[in-house]
C-alpha cells in the first residue's frame, strides 16, 4: 500500500508580528531613530520627485516613498563594516546605511541633522542629478549608488544583478575572520530570476553570512505578484534551500527591526544565510510621482488602504503615545529636513535666465567635465610598477621543454604561495586530481582550502567572484569550463564585472581573473566550441590575454594576477598537451601589458594571430614561400593592443593577414581589420585579408566540425592566394 509521510523543511520559516506590548517595551532610542531616519528619507524622496517633475533628474526616479519602514528597520541593527547593496529602487536603503555610518549614538531625543548628515544628503542628491559631487561622480545616478566607507557596496539597475556580488562580500567577511554580514535588497520581480536562486543555493552550501532581503512591494512594474508566481509568500523559497526565513509586515518598522535583529544574530554566529521578506507598498508608480492607479494596474481603494498603514505615521503615533517626543518636536524635525533639502537644492540649481517664474536648471559648473567620460574605464596599471618584466630573450633563468598544462598548474600554485588572497573557484576544480584538464592539480595539492568547487551556477559563482573583487580582501580566479559558458553568466561578466570600476566613479579596483578554455576541434559541438574573443573585447572594462606558449602563460598569468582590472585569460585545449620553452623553477616574472611577440620576421606580409592559430601560422609559413612577420598578439583588448609592433610591421610589409580559428560572425579579426585600415591606410597596398572559421558553430560530426574551423590548411590557402595576387 502506498504510504505518505509528511516532510518538514530543514530550516525554519516563520511569520513574525509585533503587538502593542512590543511597542511599549521597545528601546526608546530605537523608536526615535527609526522615526527620524524614515522621515529624512521620505523628505529626501519627495524632493527628488519634485526635481524630477521639473525635468531636473535625467533618467528615472524610482522613489521608495512608502517603503521607508523596511529600510530603516533593517539597517538600524547593522554596523559600518556590514555591507549592503540594492536594486534600481535603492535610495532609501543607501541613505539608511549612510545615516547609520555618520550618526553618533544618542541617549535621548530625535536624530539631528549634523554636518555629516547634510553631506550625505548633498552627495546623494548630486549623484541622482548626475553631478560631479556625487558619490560616483555623477556616473551612477539614481540607480548606482556606492559609498564603500559606509558599507554601501553599490546599488544595481539589473534586476537581481547585485545579489551574487553580495554573496562575494559575505565570503570575504567570513574568511577574513570578521563577524560582519552582507545584506542584499531586491524585490518581488527579482526573486524568480535564476541568478538570485543560484545564489540562494551557493550561499546555503557555503554557509555565507548574507541576508536576502525581499522587498515584496506587490508589483514588478505593473505585474502583480500573484500573476508572476504560484507561491506569493516569497520567503517560502528559503525552505527549498535550507535557509531560515522570516516574513514580516514591512510597513511595521519595529517588526522589521525585530526580525532583522534575530537574523543578524544568526549570521554573526556563523550559521549561514537568511531570508527576510517584508510585505510593503510603493506609494507611487515604478518611476515618477504618479500613483499606480493613474496607469490602470492598481485601484484607488487599494492605494488608500496601504497609505492608511504609512510606516512613518505609525512610528509617529507610537513615539507620541509613549511620550518620547511631542507632535511639535516631530513637526520641527520634519521642517528641518524639508528646509535642509531646499537649501541643498539651492546649492545645485539656479534660475533659468529669461525663463518662467521658479524655472530652474543645474548650475553648469557642477556637471562633470566631459573629458571625464572615459576616465576610469580601466586602471592606470600603477599597481604593476616595480614588477620584474621579462621576455624569452631576456630571461636569465633555466628554460626547458614544458607541457603547457603543467605550467598552468604550477604558476597558479606559485602565486597562491606568495599571495594568500588568491582563491580559485569553478566547477570540478577541486576534483578529478586538478579539474577536467589538470589546471588546478598543484593548487589543489598545496592549498585545498582555497580551491573551491562550485555548484553548476555560472551566474552565482561569477557574480560571487565579482563581489569578492569589488570588496578587495581576496583576489578571485574564476574558471569557466568552456568559453561558451560565459553567455550563461553574461550579466555578471559584462554588466557587472566589466562596468563596475567606471560606473561607480572610476576608483574601484576589480582584481578579478577569469580563466576559460576554447575547445574547437574536440567534438564537443556548438555549445562548447566557440572563440569568444570578438565579443569579450567589445567590453571596454575587460582586459583579455591569449597565451600561446608555456613561457608566455607564466608571464601573462602573473600580470593578470597583479593587475587591478578584470582580466580574462583565454586558453586553448589544443595547447594543453603541447610542449614548448617554459621556466623550470622561476615562476615570478611578468610580461608587460600591451606587448606582442614577433614569432617570425619577413618582408612581404604581416600575419597577425593568437592562441593555437599562431602555431598553425608557423606550420603554414613553412609550406609556402612567403616572407612574413608573424605577430602573436598576446593581449587582445582595445586598450592593451600593441599598435607599435603592428604599425612597424605594416609600414614594412604593406600587407596584412589576420588569422583566427572561430566563426566569422563573432570574429575578433573583423574589428581588428577595420581598425588597421583606419589607422594605417596610407601604408596598405591591399585590403586586409582574413582567415576565419565558417559562419556556423562547430558540429559534433567530425567532418562538419573540421569544415567549421580554421587550421593550417586554411592559412596555407590564404598565403598562396596572397602570394599569387
Amino acid at each position: 500500500m502506498t504510504k505518505r509521510h509528511e516532510l518538514t523543511p530543514a530550516a525554519p520559516w516563520v511569520e513574525l508580528t509585533v503587538d502593542q506590548d512590543d511597542w511599549d517595551a521597545a528601546d526608546p532610542q530605537v523608536l526615535l531613530q527609526l522615526l527620524g531616519r524614515a522621515q529624512w528619507i521620505r523628505s529626501f524622496e519627495e524632493y527628488v520627485l519634485e526635481l524630477a517633475n521639473q525635468g531636473l533628474v535625467h533618467g528615472p526616479a524610482h522613489s521608495s516613498v512608502g517603503q521607508e519602514g523596511g529600510a530603516v528597520g533593517s539597517v538600524l541593527p547593522l554596523r559600518s563594516d556590514d555591507f549592503v547593496n540594492g536594486s534600481h529602487r535603492g535610495h532609501h536603503q543607501f541613505l539608511a546605511k549612510a545615516f547609520g555610518h555618520v550618526l553618533e549614538a544618542k541617549s535621548t531625543g530625535l536624530p539631528e541633522i549634523t554636518t555629516e548628515v547634510r553631506e550625505v544628503l548633498h552627495r546623494t542628491l548630486a549623484e541622482i542629478c548626475g553631478l560631479a559631487d556625487g558619490y560616483c561622480r555623477g556616473r551612477g545616478g539614481s540607480m548606482h549608488l556606492q559609498w564603500r566607507e559606509a558599507g554601501a557596496m553599490g546599488t544595481n539597475a539589473i534586476v537581481g544583478g547585485g545579489v551574487p556580488q553580495a554573496a562575494g562580500f559575505a565570503w570575504n567577511m567570513l574568511h577574513s575572520g570578521s563577524d560582519a554580514v552582507s545584506v542584499t535588497y531586491f524585490g518581488d520581480g527579482a526573486v524568480n530570476i535564476g541568478s538570485v536562486l543560484e545564489t540562494f543555493n551557493l550561499a546555503a552550501a557555503w554557509k555565507l553570512p548574507v541576508m536576502f532581503f525581499i522587498e515584496n512591494n506587490q508589483y514588478a512594474v505593473s505585474t502583480p505578484v500573484a500573476k508572476a508566481t504560484g507561491e506569493p509568500r516569497l520567503s517560502g523559497r528559503g525552505a527549498g534551500f535550507g535557509i531560515p526565513s522570516w516574513r514580516v509586515d514591512g510597513m511595521d518598522a519595529l517588526a522589521v527591526h525585530t526580525a532583522m535583529t534575530e537574523a543578524v544574530d544568526h549570521m554573526r554566529a556563523g550559521k549561514g544565510p537568511t531570508i527576510l521578506e517584508a510585505d510593503l507598498y510603493r506609494f507611487f508608480h515604478q518611476n515618477g510621482a504618479f500613483p499606480g492607479s493613474a496607469f490602470g494596474y492598481r485601484d484607488k481603494e487599494e492605494e488608500a488602504s496601504w497609505r492608511a498603514r504609512d510606516p512613518i505615521a505609525q512610528l509617529r503615533r507610537q513615539v507620541v503615545g509613549r511620550g518620547l517626543a511631542t507632535e511639535a518636536d516631530i513637526d520641527a524635525m520634519t521642517d528641518a529636513i524639508d528646509t535642509t533639502m531646499q537649501e541643498i537644492g539651492d546649492q545645485l540649481l539656479e534660475p533659468v535666465p529669461g525663463g518662467k517664474p521658479r524655472e530652474r536648471r543645474i548650475i553648469g559648473s557642477l556637471w562633470p567635465d566631459t573629458d571625464f567620460v572615459d576616465v576610469g574605464v580601466r586602471g592606470d596599471l600603477s599597481e604593476l610598477e616595480g614588477s620584474r618584466f621579462e621576455d624569452e630573450d631576456t630571461f636569465a633563468g633555466e628554460l626547458a621543454q614544458r607541457r603547457f598544462i603543467d605550467v598552468v598548474s604550477d604558476v597558479m600554485a606559485r602565486r597562491m604561495e606568495t599571495d594568500d588572497r588568491i582563491v580559485v573557484m569553478g566547477e570540478d576544480v577541486d576534483g578529478l586530481k586538478g579539474g577536467t584538464n589538470g589546471a588546478t592539480k598543484k593548487p589543489l595539492e598545496l592549498f585545498p582550502d582555497r580551491v573551491l568547487g562550485t555548484p553548476i551556477s555560472e551566474n552565482a559563482f561569477a557574480g560571487l567572484g565579482g563581489g569578492m573583487a569589488l570588496d578587495g580582501r581576496f583576489r578571485p580566479v574564476v574558471e569557466f569550463m568552456y568559453a561558451d559558458f560565459m553567455w550563461v553568466a553574461a550579466d555578471q561578466l559584462f554588466n557587472q564585472v566589466a562596468k563596475a570600476r567606471h560606473m561607480f566613479g572610476g576608483d574601484s579596483s576589480v582584481p578579478f581573473v577569469l580563466r576559460s578554455k576554447l575547445a574547437a576541434g574536440t567534438g564537443y559541438g556548438s555549445q562548447h566550441s566557440m572563440d569568444p574573443a570578438g565579443i569579450l573585447t567589445t567590453a571596454p572594462g575587460l582586459r583579455v590575454v591569449a597565451p600561446s606558449t608555456p613561457f608566455d602563460y607564466v608571464g601573462l598569468m602573473n600580470t593578470a594576477l597583479t593587475c587591478d582590472d578584470p582580466v580574462v585569460v583565454l586558453e586553448h585545449v589544443d595547447l594543453y598537451t603541447s610542449t614548448g620553452p617554459g621556466p623550470v623553477d622561476d615562476l615570478d616574472y611578468l610580461l608587460p601589458v600591451g606587448k606582442a611577440a614577433v614569432r617570425r620576421t619577413g618582408e612581404d606580409l604581416t600575419v597577425i594571430s593568437y592562441l593555437t592559430m599562431v602555431n598553425h601560422c608557423l606550420e603554414a609559413l613553412d609550406q609556402v614561400d612567403v616572407s612574413a612577420d608573424l605577430i602573436d598578439l598576446r593581449w587582445l583588448d582595445r586598450a592593451s593592443l600593441d599598435w607599435e609592433t603592428i604599425e612597424a610591421s605594416v609600414r614594412k610589409t604593406n600587407q596584412v593577414l589576420i588569422v583566427e580559428q572561430g566563426a566569422v560572425g563573432t570574429s575578433y579579426g573583423g574589428w581588428l581589420a577595420d581598425e588597421i585600415q583606419r589607422r594605417l591606410f596610407d601604408w596598405l597596398d591591399a585590403p586586409v585579408e582574413r582567415v576565419t572559421g565558417a559562419e556556423a558553430s562547430p558540429s559534433i560530426s567530425k567532418v562538419l566540425e573540421r569544415a567549421a574551423i580554421a587550421r593550417t590548411d586554411e592559412v596555407v590557402d590564404a598565403l598562396r592566394r596572397i602570394a599569387q595576387a
